[in-house]
């Protein structure tokens, strides 16, 4: 790995790091989405296109939201994302994620060890105090990431985000600072 590639991290584990996501990373970004459109569905309907993307990162570029990308460290390459969306400052202290990992690298443990990554990043230099990920039901490979995190299960929102031409039920699940370093 170069030393330029290192000094972008945010952070770094034993095999994964977590970058800001840029308005450069468009054409790794959708080509990756392409190639994952089958992988994410029907949970995750992600930017295909430039001009799907360049909406994407105009969102992710306003002061309520964070974009991360994981990434192999020792190659750099883009394995996956993670957004915290709708911070919330003040007493809230707290925000939504939406994740997913990309074709071929998914299974392959970088999403688990980005996740790790963004928490201690989110509880630590943006300072907040609570995550909550929505998850439809079914997706139990989403479910089984929060889990290995130690989230807990809060409650079911149904027809609570409108994906895919529905209303789809989700569970709410939830993180807080102080519970980041318990045992799952």
């Amino acid at each position: 790995m170069s030393d330029s590639l290192h000094a972008e991290y945010i952070a770094a584990g034993t095999r994964a790091a977590i970058r800001s996501i840029a308005r450069g990373d468009r054409e790794e970004f959708t080509r990756l989405a392409r190639e994952s459109v089958e992988f994410h569905r029907p949970w995750l309907f992600l930017p295909t296109t430039d001009d799907a993307f360049d909406g994407y990162i105009g969102q992710l570029e306003q002061p309520d939201r964070e974009g991360f990308l994981v990434c192999d460290q020792e190659t750099g390459a883009v394995t996956g994302f993670v957004n915290v969306n709708n911070i919330v400052r003040g007493r809230f202290q707290s925000g939504y994620l939406g994740y997913g990992a990309f074709v071929p690298s998914a299974g392959r443990g970088y999403m688990a060890e980005g996740l790790g990554l963004v928490l201690r990043h989110a509880f630590g230099p943006l300072g907040l105090h609570r995550l909550e990920a929505n998850i439809q039901p079914d997706n139990a490979a989403s479910t089984g990431l929060v889990k290995r995190h130690g989230f807990r299960l809060e409650g079911f929102s149904p027809e609570y985000l409108f994906i895919d031409g529905a209303w789809r039920d989700h569970q709410r699940w939830a993180i807080t600072r102080e519970m980041l370093d318990e045992p799952a």
